[in-house]
């Protein structure tokens, strides 16, 4: 006689491999501040828990900092760091909100970068100081 087939059970799935929460791909430029110094950085992935940045500055493992990208503004501890890129832990999970509004900002990103590069040569053409130093 054949077994009957297993029936999936309503567990919830192990994580496979280290991560903890699927991961957002990004591009966008951060700043990481850690004690001794604010190192401008690049967000490459973000999840609840954790981030990956790229930096060419070395930061030790271990080493606290706060990141700040968009609407992120947490304190991370250094989990992982090789190679200029550096794996982020988040003190404390960010909300699904946060991690959706920095996909938005994302999105977004390039095309308000190019309005503000066109309205910055804009007013240089025209002279348009936008303070009060002229009158």
């Amino acid at each position: 006689m054949v077994d009957p087939k297993p029936q999936p059970d309503d567990a919830p799935p192990v994580p496979i491999g280290r991560r903890a929460a699927p991961r957002l791909r990004l591009s966008l430029p951060a700043q990481l501040i850690a004690i001794e110094k604010a190192h401008t950085c690049i967000l490459l992935n973000l999840s609840r828990t954790g981030a990956q940045v790229a930096i060419l500055d070395a930061i030790r493992e271990g080493e606290g900092a706060i990141l700040r990208c968009g609407m992120i503004n947490h304190f991370v501890i250094v989990a992982r760091s090789e190679f200029g890129l550096n794996a982020l832990e988040f003190d404390e999970p960010l909300t699904d909100a946060i991690v959706l509004d920095t996909r938005r900002y994302h999105e977004n990103f390039e095309e308000r970068e190019k309005r503000a590069l066109i309205e910055t040569a804009r007013k240089w053409v025209t002279g348009d100081t936008g303070d009060d130093r002229a009158t």
